[in-house]
Protein backbone atom coordinates (compact mmCIF):
# COMPACT_ATOMS: atom_id res chain seq x y z
CA UNK A 1 0.00 0.00 0.00
CA UNK A 2 1.48 3.26 -0.78
CA UNK A 3 1.29 6.39 1.44
CA UNK A 4 -1.30 7.83 -0.93
CA UNK A 5 -3.64 5.15 0.20
CA UNK A 6 -3.37 6.56 3.55
CA UNK A 7 -4.47 9.89 2.88
CA UNK A 8 -7.54 9.58 3.83
CA UNK A 9 -6.75 7.28 7.37
CA UNK A 10 -5.49 8.91 10.95
CA UNK A 11 -4.02 7.79 13.83
CA UNK A 12 -4.61 9.16 17.40
CA UNK A 13 -1.84 9.85 19.30
CA UNK A 14 -2.39 11.06 23.18
CA UNK A 15 -0.12 14.01 23.43
CA UNK A 16 2.61 13.99 26.54
CA UNK A 17 5.20 16.17 28.12
CA UNK A 18 7.58 13.17 26.74
CA UNK A 19 9.16 13.54 23.52
CA UNK A 20 7.55 10.36 22.15
CA UNK A 21 4.52 11.95 21.18
CA UNK A 22 6.59 14.52 18.51
CA UNK A 23 8.35 11.56 17.61
CA UNK A 24 4.60 9.80 16.21
CA UNK A 25 3.53 13.04 14.58
CA UNK A 26 7.02 13.63 12.81
CA UNK A 27 7.50 10.17 11.83
CA UNK A 28 4.33 9.33 10.36
CA UNK A 29 3.13 12.63 9.06
CA UNK A 30 6.20 13.00 7.41
CA UNK A 31 4.84 10.26 5.42
CA UNK A 32 1.33 11.41 4.78
CA UNK A 33 -0.37 9.62 7.00
CA UNK A 34 -3.34 12.23 8.97
CA UNK A 35 -2.28 12.29 12.24
CA UNK A 36 -4.61 13.50 15.66
CA UNK A 37 -3.35 14.90 18.97
CA UNK A 38 -5.68 13.71 21.37
CA UNK A 39 -4.48 15.86 25.11
CA UNK A 40 -5.83 16.90 28.41
CA UNK A 41 -4.11 20.18 28.40
CA UNK A 42 -4.69 23.24 26.55
CA UNK A 43 -0.42 23.20 25.12
CA UNK A 44 1.87 20.70 24.67
CA UNK A 45 5.13 20.51 22.30
CA UNK A 46 4.02 17.89 19.94
CA UNK A 47 0.31 19.94 19.37
CA UNK A 48 2.92 22.80 18.32
CA UNK A 49 4.11 20.08 15.46
CA UNK A 50 3.73 21.36 11.53
CA UNK A 51 3.01 17.10 11.62
CA UNK A 52 -0.12 17.94 13.96
CA UNK A 53 -3.42 17.38 11.29
CA UNK A 54 -5.44 17.98 14.64
CA UNK A 55 -6.36 18.20 18.17
CA UNK A 56 -8.73 16.84 19.76
CA UNK A 57 -9.39 17.69 23.84
CA UNK A 58 -9.75 15.24 26.22
CA UNK A 59 -10.32 14.71 30.12
CA UNK A 60 -8.16 13.92 32.09
CA UNK A 61 -7.54 10.54 33.49
CA UNK A 62 -6.57 11.18 36.98
CA UNK A 63 -9.71 13.11 37.12
CA UNK A 64 -11.97 10.63 35.49
CA UNK A 65 -10.47 7.26 33.81
CA UNK A 66 -13.98 6.44 32.26
CA UNK A 67 -14.36 9.70 30.94
CA UNK A 68 -10.98 9.54 29.68
CA UNK A 69 -11.95 5.89 28.04
CA UNK A 70 -15.33 7.37 26.89
CA UNK A 71 -13.12 9.95 24.73
CA UNK A 72 -10.84 7.66 23.18
CA UNK A 73 -13.55 5.31 22.22
CA UNK A 74 -15.89 7.85 20.48
CA UNK A 75 -12.19 9.23 18.23
CA UNK A 76 -12.16 5.31 17.43
CA UNK A 77 -15.47 5.09 16.41
CA UNK A 78 -14.48 7.50 13.39
CA UNK A 79 -14.70 5.98 10.28
CA UNK A 80 -11.07 7.71 8.98
CA UNK A 81 -9.49 6.62 12.28
CA UNK A 82 -7.67 3.76 12.08
CA UNK A 83 -6.05 2.81 15.32
CA UNK A 84 -4.58 4.75 18.83
CA UNK A 85 -0.73 4.75 19.76
CA UNK A 86 -0.17 4.26 23.31
CA UNK A 87 2.21 6.66 24.67
CA UNK A 88 2.00 5.80 28.65
CA UNK A 89 0.67 3.47 30.80
CA UNK A 90 -2.53 4.91 31.46
CA UNK A 91 -3.34 4.25 27.48
CA UNK A 92 -2.39 0.61 27.04
CA UNK A 93 -4.03 0.03 30.21
CA UNK A 94 -7.24 1.65 29.09
CA UNK A 95 -7.03 0.19 25.45
CA UNK A 96 -6.40 -3.07 26.62
CA UNK A 97 -8.99 -3.34 29.98
CA UNK A 98 -11.64 -2.24 27.60
CA UNK A 99 -9.97 -3.88 24.51
CA UNK A 100 -13.39 -5.43 23.48
CA UNK A 101 -14.68 -1.49 23.17
CA UNK A 102 -12.25 -0.26 20.65
CA UNK A 103 -11.86 -3.51 18.32
CA UNK A 104 -14.65 -3.25 16.32
CA UNK A 105 -13.55 0.29 15.05
CA UNK A 106 -9.68 0.32 14.85
CA UNK A 107 -6.71 -2.40 14.67
CA UNK A 108 -5.77 -2.95 18.30
CA UNK A 109 -1.59 -4.08 18.23
CA UNK A 110 -1.41 -4.26 22.17
CA UNK A 111 -1.76 -6.36 24.76
CA UNK A 112 -4.98 -8.20 26.38
CA UNK A 113 -5.56 -7.33 29.66
CA UNK A 114 -4.24 -10.60 31.23
CA UNK A 115 -1.13 -10.33 29.34
CA UNK A 116 -0.72 -6.72 30.34
CA UNK A 117 -1.20 -7.43 33.79
CA UNK A 118 2.30 -9.25 33.85
CA UNK A 119 3.74 -6.04 33.52
CA UNK A 120 1.97 -3.99 35.12
CA UNK A 121 2.44 -6.03 38.45
CA UNK A 122 5.68 -6.51 39.24
CA UNK A 123 5.06 -9.52 40.95
CA UNK A 124 3.77 -11.54 37.66
CA UNK A 125 6.53 -9.56 36.02
CA UNK A 126 9.39 -11.52 37.96
CA UNK A 127 7.92 -14.56 38.04
CA UNK A 128 7.46 -14.59 34.00
CA UNK A 129 11.62 -13.72 34.47
CA UNK A 130 11.94 -16.64 36.55
CA UNK A 131 10.34 -19.00 34.18
CA UNK A 132 11.96 -17.07 31.67
CA UNK A 133 15.70 -17.46 33.09
CA UNK A 134 16.06 -14.28 32.83
CA UNK A 135 18.63 -12.34 35.50
CA UNK A 136 16.93 -10.59 38.21
CA UNK A 137 17.10 -8.22 41.33
CA UNK A 138 15.72 -10.44 44.79
CA UNK A 139 12.79 -9.05 44.88
CA UNK A 140 9.36 -9.79 46.98
CA UNK A 141 7.01 -7.57 48.96
CA UNK A 142 8.04 -5.54 51.42
CA UNK A 143 5.93 -6.94 54.17
CA UNK A 144 8.18 -10.01 54.23
CA UNK A 145 11.39 -10.34 56.38
CA UNK A 146 14.42 -9.52 55.42
CA UNK A 147 18.25 -8.96 56.41
CA UNK A 148 17.79 -5.21 56.98
CA UNK A 149 21.31 -4.44 56.97
CA UNK A 150 21.49 -4.83 53.16
CA UNK A 151 20.90 -2.19 50.37
CA UNK A 152 17.21 -2.01 49.24
CA UNK A 153 14.81 0.33 47.47
CA UNK A 154 11.53 0.26 47.76
CA UNK A 155 8.99 0.61 44.65
CA UNK A 156 5.47 -0.21 43.69
CA UNK A 157 4.35 -3.03 42.73
CA UNK A 158 2.08 -1.80 40.11
CA UNK A 159 2.90 0.49 37.23
CA UNK A 160 -0.63 1.86 37.70
CA UNK A 161 -2.71 2.37 40.84
CA UNK A 162 -6.29 1.49 39.32
CA UNK A 163 -9.20 -0.65 39.95
CA UNK A 164 -7.48 -3.58 38.39
CA UNK A 165 -4.66 -3.99 40.25
CA UNK A 166 -5.88 -2.44 43.72
CA UNK A 167 -9.46 -3.31 45.17
CA UNK A 168 -10.27 -0.67 46.87
CA UNK A 169 -10.15 1.87 43.61
CA UNK A 170 -13.74 2.49 41.69
CA UNK A 171 -13.12 2.11 38.07
CA UNK A 172 -12.90 6.18 37.30
CA UNK A 173 -9.90 6.04 39.44
CA UNK A 174 -6.35 6.25 38.28
CA UNK A 175 -3.28 7.33 39.81
CA UNK A 176 0.46 7.49 39.19
CA UNK A 177 2.65 5.46 41.25
CA UNK A 178 5.06 6.95 43.82
CA UNK A 179 8.71 7.05 43.26
CA UNK A 180 11.44 4.76 44.14
CA UNK A 181 12.57 5.41 47.69
CA UNK A 182 15.94 3.86 48.40
CA UNK A 183 16.47 2.58 52.12
CA UNK A 184 19.00 3.09 54.83
CA UNK A 185 20.98 -0.23 55.28
CA UNK A 186 20.10 -1.24 58.69
CA UNK A 187 16.42 0.44 59.48
CA UNK A 188 14.01 -1.78 59.43
CA UNK A 189 11.57 0.42 57.37
CA UNK A 190 7.27 0.67 58.65
CA UNK A 191 5.17 -1.00 56.01
CA UNK A 192 2.36 0.67 57.47
CA UNK A 193 3.57 3.78 56.44
CA UNK A 194 4.43 3.08 53.39
CA UNK A 195 1.18 0.74 52.32
CA UNK A 196 -0.78 4.28 53.29
CA UNK A 197 1.37 6.27 51.34
CA UNK A 198 1.48 3.86 48.25
CA UNK A 199 -2.01 2.68 49.13
CA UNK A 200 -0.64 -0.78 48.38
CA UNK A 201 2.05 -3.47 49.74
CA UNK A 202 4.79 -2.17 47.61
CA UNK A 203 7.70 -4.08 46.30
CA UNK A 204 11.44 -4.57 48.32
CA UNK A 205 13.95 -5.12 45.72
CA UNK A 206 17.56 -5.71 45.87
CA UNK A 207 19.88 -2.52 45.30
CA UNK A 208 22.25 -3.10 41.92
CA UNK A 209 25.66 -0.81 42.50
CA UNK A 210 25.20 0.02 38.98
CA UNK A 211 24.00 3.07 36.53
CA UNK A 212 25.00 1.44 33.37
CA UNK A 213 21.04 0.98 32.29
CA UNK A 214 20.05 -0.81 29.26
CA UNK A 215 17.18 -0.93 26.98
CA UNK A 216 15.74 -3.34 24.75
CA UNK A 217 12.86 -1.96 23.02
CA UNK A 218 10.19 -4.09 20.55
CA UNK A 219 7.25 -4.55 18.49
CA UNK A 220 5.71 -8.34 18.76
CA UNK A 221 2.75 -9.97 16.51
CA UNK A 222 0.79 -12.24 19.06
CA UNK A 223 4.22 -13.59 20.56
CA UNK A 224 6.51 -13.32 17.55
CA UNK A 225 8.95 -9.94 17.07
CA UNK A 226 8.84 -8.17 13.99
CA UNK A 227 11.03 -5.11 14.94
CA UNK A 228 13.84 -4.99 17.65
CA UNK A 229 16.26 -2.11 19.06
CA UNK A 230 18.76 -1.68 21.92
CA UNK A 231 20.42 1.52 23.60
CA UNK A 232 22.74 2.10 26.35
CA UNK A 233 21.88 5.00 28.50
CA UNK A 234 24.54 7.13 29.51
CA UNK A 235 23.38 9.84 31.22
CA UNK A 236 19.65 10.34 33.08
CA UNK A 237 17.32 13.29 34.34
CA UNK A 238 18.75 12.63 37.53
CA UNK A 239 22.68 11.27 38.18
CA UNK A 240 21.05 8.21 40.05
CA UNK A 241 19.25 7.39 36.98
CA UNK A 242 15.88 7.13 35.43
CA UNK A 243 14.47 8.65 32.27
CA UNK A 244 17.34 8.84 29.70
CA UNK A 245 18.61 12.54 28.91
CA UNK A 246 21.48 10.78 26.57
CA UNK A 247 22.13 7.49 24.94
CA UNK A 248 24.06 5.57 22.19
CA UNK A 249 22.52 2.44 20.28
CA UNK A 250 24.13 -0.79 20.90
CA UNK A 251 23.77 -4.61 19.26
CA UNK A 252 24.26 -7.23 22.12
CA UNK A 253 23.48 -10.25 21.86
CA UNK A 254 23.29 -11.39 25.51
CA UNK A 255 20.76 -7.90 25.64
CA UNK A 256 18.63 -9.33 22.76
CA UNK A 257 18.67 -12.68 24.18
CA UNK A 258 17.45 -11.51 27.46
CA UNK A 259 14.89 -9.31 25.99
CA UNK A 260 13.39 -11.67 23.79
CA UNK A 261 13.41 -14.82 26.11
CA UNK A 262 11.44 -12.54 28.75
CA UNK A 263 9.32 -11.16 25.96
CA UNK A 264 8.76 -14.90 24.40
CA UNK A 265 7.61 -16.31 27.55
CA UNK A 266 4.92 -13.40 28.39
CA UNK A 267 3.78 -14.39 24.50
CA UNK A 268 4.00 -10.78 23.96
CA UNK A 269 1.49 -8.28 21.67
CA UNK A 270 2.47 -4.85 21.48
CA UNK A 271 5.17 -2.55 21.73
CA UNK A 272 7.69 -3.25 24.91
CA UNK A 273 10.48 -1.50 26.48
CA UNK A 274 12.44 -3.43 28.80
CA UNK A 275 14.78 -2.14 31.05
CA UNK A 276 17.88 -3.62 32.48
CA UNK A 277 20.72 -2.50 34.24
CA UNK A 278 24.09 -4.42 33.92
CA UNK A 279 25.99 -5.67 36.90
CA UNK A 280 29.62 -5.82 37.68
CA UNK A 281 29.64 -9.15 36.18
CA UNK A 282 28.41 -7.96 32.82
CA UNK A 283 24.61 -9.52 33.09
CA UNK A 284 21.74 -8.26 32.50
CA UNK A 285 19.44 -7.81 35.11
CA UNK A 286 15.73 -7.46 34.67
CA UNK A 287 14.31 -4.16 36.28
CA UNK A 288 10.77 -3.84 34.39
CA UNK A 289 8.93 -3.27 31.47
CA UNK A 290 7.66 -0.72 29.61
CA UNK A 291 4.32 -1.86 27.53
CA UNK A 292 3.95 1.53 25.42
CA UNK A 293 6.02 3.60 23.60
CA UNK A 294 9.26 4.96 25.44
CA UNK A 295 10.20 8.18 26.46
CA UNK A 296 13.74 8.09 24.12
CA UNK A 297 11.83 7.22 20.72
CA UNK A 298 12.78 10.19 18.85
CA UNK A 299 16.38 8.78 19.27
CA UNK A 300 15.71 5.63 18.12
CA UNK A 301 13.61 7.09 14.86
CA UNK A 302 17.36 8.58 14.43
CA UNK A 303 18.63 5.63 14.57
CA UNK A 304 16.86 4.00 11.79
CA UNK A 305 14.25 2.17 14.12
CA UNK A 306 11.20 3.78 12.79
CA UNK A 307 9.02 1.96 15.29
CA UNK A 308 5.98 4.89 15.31
CA UNK A 309 6.37 3.40 11.22
CA UNK A 310 6.78 -0.30 12.34
CA UNK A 311 3.17 0.26 14.60
CA UNK A 312 1.23 1.85 11.42
CA UNK A 313 2.48 -1.14 9.15
CA UNK A 314 1.08 -3.36 12.01
CA UNK A 315 -2.03 -2.10 12.43
CA UNK A 316 -2.65 -2.21 8.60
CA UNK A 317 -1.59 -5.79 8.30
CA UNK A 318 1.70 -5.35 6.31
CA UNK A 319 4.10 -6.23 9.07
CA UNK A 320 6.44 -7.94 5.83
CA UNK A 321 7.08 -3.97 4.74
CA UNK A 322 8.84 -3.48 7.86
CA UNK A 323 12.80 -3.18 7.78
CA UNK A 324 13.90 -3.23 11.23
CA UNK A 325 18.04 -2.40 10.70
CA UNK A 326 19.16 0.49 12.52
CA UNK A 327 22.89 1.80 13.15
CA UNK A 328 24.66 1.30 15.91
CA UNK A 329 27.13 3.48 17.72
CA UNK A 330 25.54 6.51 17.65
CA UNK A 331 23.91 8.52 20.29
CA UNK A 332 21.77 11.37 21.15
CA UNK A 333 20.35 13.59 23.58
CA UNK A 334 16.87 15.42 25.19
CA UNK A 335 18.62 18.91 25.47
CA UNK A 336 15.97 19.61 28.66
CA UNK A 337 17.10 15.77 30.48
CA UNK A 338 20.94 17.10 30.20
CA UNK A 339 19.91 20.69 32.15
CA UNK A 340 17.59 18.10 34.76
CA UNK A 341 20.93 16.01 34.90
CA UNK A 342 23.25 18.71 35.65
CA UNK A 343 20.51 20.68 38.10
CA UNK A 344 20.81 16.82 40.06
CA UNK A 345 24.10 17.30 40.55
CA UNK A 346 24.04 20.58 41.91
CA UNK A 347 20.52 20.38 44.11
CA UNK A 348 20.21 16.71 44.43
CA UNK A 349 21.89 13.98 47.01
CA UNK A 350 21.30 10.12 46.57
CA UNK A 351 22.80 8.08 49.76
CA UNK A 352 23.67 4.96 47.64
CA UNK A 353 24.85 6.31 44.44
CA UNK A 354 28.61 8.56 43.79
CA UNK A 355 27.76 12.38 43.08
CA UNK A 356 29.64 13.13 40.13
CA UNK A 357 31.95 16.44 40.23
CA UNK A 358 29.64 18.98 38.59
CA UNK A 359 33.04 20.73 36.36
CA UNK A 360 33.54 17.40 35.12
CA UNK A 361 30.02 16.10 33.81
CA UNK A 362 29.38 19.90 32.21
CA UNK A 363 32.53 19.02 30.10
CA UNK A 364 30.73 15.76 28.98
CA UNK A 365 27.53 17.45 28.28
CA UNK A 366 28.63 20.18 26.22
CA UNK A 367 31.39 17.75 24.49
CA UNK A 368 29.13 14.70 23.90
CA UNK A 369 26.33 17.80 22.43
CA UNK A 370 29.06 18.91 19.88
CA UNK A 371 30.24 15.47 18.97
CA UNK A 372 26.68 13.57 19.11
CA UNK A 373 24.23 16.65 17.71
CA UNK A 374 20.91 14.64 17.72
CA UNK A 375 18.33 16.00 19.58
CA UNK A 376 14.71 14.61 20.75
CA UNK A 377 13.04 17.89 20.24
CA UNK A 378 14.94 20.02 18.00
CA UNK A 379 14.65 19.69 14.58
CA UNK A 380 15.19 22.53 11.85
CA UNK A 381 12.09 21.83 9.87
CA UNK A 382 9.74 21.73 12.70
CA UNK A 383 11.46 24.11 15.28
CA UNK A 384 7.87 25.22 18.42
CA UNK A 385 7.90 21.46 19.87
CA UNK A 386 11.13 22.53 21.21
CA UNK A 387 10.45 25.87 22.33
CA UNK A 388 7.19 24.69 23.49
CA UNK A 389 8.97 22.00 25.51
CA UNK A 390 11.50 24.29 27.17
CA UNK A 391 8.65 26.79 27.94
CA UNK A 392 6.95 24.00 30.06
CA UNK A 393 10.22 22.81 32.04
CA UNK A 394 11.07 26.80 33.29
CA UNK A 395 7.14 27.09 34.02
CA UNK A 396 7.15 23.98 36.15
CA UNK A 397 10.45 24.44 37.83
CA UNK A 398 9.33 28.36 38.44
CA UNK A 399 6.38 27.15 40.02
CA UNK A 400 7.80 24.33 41.96
CA UNK A 401 10.58 26.22 43.76
CA UNK A 402 7.53 29.28 44.00
CA UNK A 403 5.83 26.85 46.16
CA UNK A 404 8.63 25.78 48.31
Amino acid sequence: MSSDAWADRSVAVPTISAPSSVACLRSLGRRGIRTIAVSEHERSPAARSKYCDETVPVPDPHDDLLAYKDALRSIAMRPDVATIIPVRDVDVYVLSKYRSEFRDYVATPWPDMETLAKTHDRVQLFEAAEKADVPMPETGLLDESRDWDREWIVKARYAVLADEYVDHYSPSQFVDPPTTEYLRPGVEPDVDVFRREMHHVPLLQEYVPSTDEYGFFALYDHGEPVATFQHRQIRAYSYAGGPSSFRESVRIPALENAGRDLLDQLEWHGLAMVEFLRDDDGEFRLMEVNPRFWSSLPFSVQAGADFPYYYWLLANGEKERIDHEYEAGIAGHLLRGELLYLRSILFEDYELTEKPSFSSALTDVLWSIVEHPRFDYASTDDVWPFVQDLQDAYDYYKNRDSVK
